[in-house]
């Protein structure tokens, strides 16, 4: 099994995935694999979740083929350009060079370093160069609630301000998808009178940072940026849109500045939003069903969980609480696997525009139609 893994996916805190004997090992062990994962704020293994230690779960498909796509954030690559750059180096049909076989592109899985790239710009890069039907999920790194630096795997080394992506090709392979929230908003709203790209400086006319103090409360305010991962925003563009949740990731005393996972876009309404515990599980319910719906007529054999560190932090001893919601509803038969993170990509339900989520537990399952590949 461990030599015709095709895939193997590894998730652990940044002091680990620093350890390179580690990372030697896993690619001594798998050394045909694509090995793909990132840093977290918690790992999922099964029905648990785990702190500071290396998952990993290794996949054989039966008849699906992958390539992969790198690309690293700076000042020559914008995250925009960073998601059109991922899109273009997959190949939309892949040739079996022994059988003759071509199978089609039918899913992207990325991760992103979770404080480098603004994950909604990248997404709307990505979406831009994919055809349609073709779907992507995935995550944005993570790194507990240090927020100093988080690790993505980038041709099979782990490092800071890169982006990995992987195509599934196939008419076999089934993908199921959901990403689902469960948080209360508060009723005062605002308009978002001043924003450049993720970086929110006014509200209704006023500094962000000193308005959302303000309605945080002195203790709270204390703690931020951590904090704020309990508070997040929610934002509308028109009347009858869908909300999208954006996280916290830094302040700016002087500039009165508040810097969010994704973009902030002018004219927006924001609404601050707090947590609820049974919705925060009904929530993780509500995403499993939505997977189990697009898969209806076979079980999947992996189910990719990936949470928000936010909820993490609302959940707190109980957070395994949400993961065994999910595999309740799954059945049992997938094998889990994941990690929470500082921003999730997935559409809300499958035929949905993709975007970036925060807040939420994002579900990515797979299966293969005929005899099952096996995870372990």
């Amino acid at each position: 099994m461990a030599k015709s893994a095709q895939l193997v996916l590894v998730f652990g805190s940044v002091a680990v995935l620093r350890q390179r004997r580690l990372t030697a090992a896993i690619r001594a062990e798998y050394s045909a694999a694509h090995i793909f994962g990132c840093s977290t704020a918690g790992e999922i293994c099964g029905s648990h979740v785990l702190d500071d230690s290396l998952v990993v779960t290794a996949v054989q498909f039966d008849s699906t083929p992958i390539r992969s796509a790198q690309v690293k954030v700076g000042p020559a690559v914008a995250s925009f350009e960073a998601g059109e750059q991922i899109a273009r180096q997959l190949p939309l049909v892949v040739r079996d060079a022994t059988t003759g076989v071509e199978d089609k592109l039918l899913h992207v899985l990325v991760m992103t370093d979770g404080l480098k790239v603004n994950g909604s710009a990248f997404v709307a890069g990505l979406m831009k160069h994919l055809p349609d039907g073709v779907s992507a999920t995935g995550g944005m790194a993570g790194d507990g609630v240090r927020f100093g630096e988080t690790l993505v795997y980038r041709d099979g080394v782990a490092e800071t301000g890169a982006i990995s992506a992987l195509g599934l090709y196939g008419s076999r392979l089934k993908v199921g998808y959901g990403s689902l929230g469960g948080w209360d908003t508060f009723d005062t709203e605002w308009l978002i009178t001043r924003s450049e790209a993720n970086v929110l400086y006014e509200l209704d006319g006023l500094p962000a940072l000193a308005l959302y103090k303000e309605f945080l409360g002195a203790g709270p305010a204390k703690g931020l940026p951590a904090t704020g991962l309990l508070f997040p925003l929610s934002l509308r563009a028109e009347e009858d849109e869908t909300p999208v949740v954006r996280t916290i990731l830094a302040v700016d005393e002087a500039a009165q500045s508040i810097t969010f996972a994704g973009d902030v876009p002018e004219g927006a309404y924001a609404q601050l939003m707090q947590a609820n515990f049974s919705r925060l599980i009904d929530g993780a319910t509500g995403a499993a069903r939505i997977c189990q719906q697009a898969l209806p007529s076979s079980e999947p054999e992996l189910a990719l969980l990936i949470s928000c560190v936010g909820r993490r932090l609302v959940l707190k001893e109980r957070v395994d609480e949400e993961v065994r919601a999910v595999n309740n509803v799954l059945g049992g038969s997938a094998t889990l696997a994941g990690f929470y993170s500082y921003g999730e990509i997935s559409p809300f339900t499958p035929g949905a525009r993709c975007e970036l989520h925060n807040q939420t537990m994002t579900i990515t399952t797979f299966s293969e139609r005929e005899e099952p590949f096996k995870a372990a």
